[in-house]
């Protein structure tokens, strides 16, 4: 593995910018990550100044304080300048993790695919998505998460079709367990 020397300050952009709005997943992600350095590594990068891309290749590894994300290929997608357009990380699958503030167990996410979307402030976890915190998890196929407007939608996989008549359709989850009151 191979830690990239030079990374364009709008993929620097990119990865805060993605680690912020995971983050927002979390209840209370913890507050001094921001303002820790952001180490990206990977096996080979590929950075297109003319096209505003950064691609990631091999064993992508970011973190930025607590904060702990892993793929097989990170694209940064930006509109000129230091401006964000969109990020994808992909893995097999592609994880997140996080420590919320006041908490010793790490807020987690996975995915096949991970975008986000900036300007739309947009967080997809797409195929095989999961998400954990502290004592609730949530499944689904697709899961959308609006930052701004702090609302989550999950879908289920469609089952059946052509050839796949014994497969179940698969339904989203939401796994809450019950904290133990004190004394008991």
């Amino acid at each position: 593995m191979k830690k990239l020397p030079l990374i364009p300050r709008r993929a620097v952009s990119a990865v805060v910018g993605l680690f912020c709005l995971l983050g927002c997943l979390a209840a209370y992600p913890l507050s001094t990550d921001k303002d820790q350095p952001i180490e990206v590594e990977a096996d080979e990068a590929e950075l297109d100044d003319l096209n505003d891309v950064s691609i990631y290749r091999g064993n992508v590894i970011v973190r930025q304080g607590s904060i702990h994300m892993t793929g097989d290929v990170m694209t940064v997608y930006s509109k000129g300048g230091d401006e964000l357009d969109h990020l994808i990380m992909e893995g097999n699958p592609a994880t997140y993790q996080q420590l919320p503030d006041n908490s010793t167990v790490h807020d987690q996410a996975k995915a096949m695919r991970m975008e986000y979307y900036e300007l739309k402030n947009l967080v997809v976890l797409i195929r095989d998505a999961w998400v954990k915190q502290e004592s609730s998890t949530l499944v689904g196929e697709r899961i959308e998460y609006n930052t701004e407007l702090s609302r989550v939608k999950a879908w289920s996989r469609p089952g059946g079709g052509e050839g796949q008549e014994t497969q179940q359709k698969s339904r989203v989850k939401l796994i809450i367990k019950k904290k133990k009151e004190d004394g008991s």
